[in-house]
């Protein structure tokens, strides 16, 4: 019997690392997965770093483990996709000596010093904040300016996957728009953005899109995995452009990726002002981008406080208790720390609004629930100040990612929202199966994958909606500044 095709896909997220067998018909064989080992870096107030040895031999063994899991199938090609905004650093040996993640915020402390904001935001769709890459960058040349003068170069994290596997240096646009080094309108690295940061244009890697086959598995990589040396390796993306992409949403489409944060995002062919209230990105499409607004962290939120609440039972048990309570039974209300304020990556304080003295009717599942609705309620508050800025009339959403596992968010959305959810088949290996559809655009096959989209219909909504007036109070309340807080 003919054996199966497929690829072999790395996802580099922000609390694990994923390596997965995908078929090209967008079947997930098998994923593999391990926590990313992070360390602090005392120099700075809130900073973190990764190695990028030890992160390698911990996929080089993820990826060994899937093949061996994965049954008989045909590995044609190799590519990534990762969190936005982290990125490798690589000396002038073309060696890869530090890795700086999403949540390193060494450039806290220059933000305000950063001049030219507005020309910045013209020409990146984002302002400079440390959760951006230059100003990574830029803190460590301030502070650690050994480790700038090794660096020659930088990339992605996804793109890092590629250089290992290939030997080929590359950045691909969706991720180089995290960069504040890449005019999102053109397509292509900005020199006066580069002047702005005081960096050389010359640490900036040949761009190349999503999708193109930038080379085959270098012979020793190829031996240690069992590859033939024929397997392409093709440049990814960002984890939520492939997601994205993986739903099979159309232009002026809505897509939700839930995850570790919640990125709303809506696919346009237009890059017209987006006030500062939303980011323009790249897609991995040639000519569409995504405007995008985000409550920042929310899925690991409730992954923690699953720790908390439900360390021995699963996420079934935690659905099935929250189900059990009362639609109007609502003795707590969460406030996570929600993206409602004007300082975008601030650290904020929050916790849960509850009766004194405690009543004797409260429940794990109370907590659980309110930081689920919370989920859902800042994902309104985000698509309203998106759809805001660019209008949207259809009736219904895209959702795809981990966090849409729980029918209850996904169902609060619909009510919230008074649109559709649709869910594509995949959904909560959003990420993997997107890099999948792009592989299967660079060998131009022609295997439909599936097609099969569950819909959810909105249901009345009055308890939800007084709800999220209740939250938006709970946001006040914990806000350090009322002035800060846009309600």
């Amino acid at each position: 019997m003919k054996k199966q095709k497929g690829y072999l896909v790395f996802d580099i997220g922000t609390g694990n690392a994923r390596v997965a067998v995908v078929s090209v018909s967008g079947s997930v064989q098998t994923v593999e997965r391990e926590d990313i080992v992070y360390a602090t870096e005392t120099l700075y107030p809130d900073s973190r770093y990764f190695s990028p040895q030890v992160l390698w031999k911990q996929v080089m063994k993820l990826a060994k483990r899937a093949l061996s899991r994965s049954g008989d199938i045909d590995i044609i090609g190799l590519t990534s996709t990762s969190q936005r905004q982290g990125i490798v650093l690589i000396d002038q040996n073309g060696d890869s000596f530090l890795g700086l993640p999403n949540i390193d915020n060494r450039g806290r402390e220059w933000e305000e010093s950063i001049p030219n904001q507005e020309e910045i935001y013209s020409r990146t769709g984002r302002l400079p904040t440390a959760l951006f890459s230059a100003l990574k960058l830029y803190g460590l040349k301030q502070r650690q300016p050994f480790l700038w003068e090794k660096t020659a170069s930088f990339t992605s994290i996804s793109d890092w996957v590629t250089y290992q596997l290939s030997g080929i240096l590359t950045y691909e646009p969706s991720q180089a728009t995290e960069t504040l080094l890449f005019d999102v309108k053109q397509n292509t690295w900005s020199e006066e953005m580069c002047g702005i940061f005081g960096f050389s244009p010359s640490i900036l890697p040949p761009l190349v899109r999503a999708g193109t086959a930038i080379g085959t598995i270098t012979n020793e990589y190829a031996s240690e995995l069992g590859l033939s040396i024929t397997a392409k390796v093709i440049a990814g993306g960002g984890d939520t452009q492939l997601a994205v992409k993986s739903t099979g949403a159309a232009l002026e489409d809505i897509v939700i990726v839930s995850g570790t944060t919640t990125p709303i995002t809506k696919i346009t062919a237009d890059h017209g002002d987006t006030k500062h209230k939303a980011w323009l990105n790249c897609h991995t499409d040639q000519g569409h981008w995504l405007v995008e607004t985000n409550p920042g962290i929310t899925g690991l939120n409730y992954q923690k406080l699953k720790q908390i609440f439900y360390p021995n039972e699963s996420y079934e048990v935690m659905e099935e208790e929250i189900s059990a309570l009362a639609k109007e039974d609502n003795a707590c209300v969460a406030a996570l720390g929600s993206y409602l304020s004007a300082e975008k990556n601030a650290l904020t304080r929050g916790g849960f609004l509850f009766d004194a003295p405690l009543s004797s009717n409260l429940k794990r599942a109370h907590f659980v629930r309110a930081a689920l609705q919370e989920i859902a309620f800042s994902i309104k508050w985000n698509f309203d100040i998106l759809t805001k800025v660019t209008p949207f009339e259809r009736d219904f959403v895209w959702v795809c990612g981990g966090g849409f596992q729980s029918k209850a968010l996904t169902q609060y959305i619909a009510d919230l929202l008074q649109k559709k959810i649709y869910v594509q088949e995949g959904y909560h290996q959003a990420s993997v199966v997107g890099a999948a559809v792009i592989c299967n655009e660079t060998f131009q096959l022609t295997e439909e994958m599936s097609a099969n989209i569950r819909v959810i219909e909105p249901q009345d909504c009055r308890v939800e909606l007084a709800l999220y007036e209740e939250w938006k109070q709970t946001q006040r309340f914990f806000s350090e500044s009322e002035s800060k807080v846009l309600i």
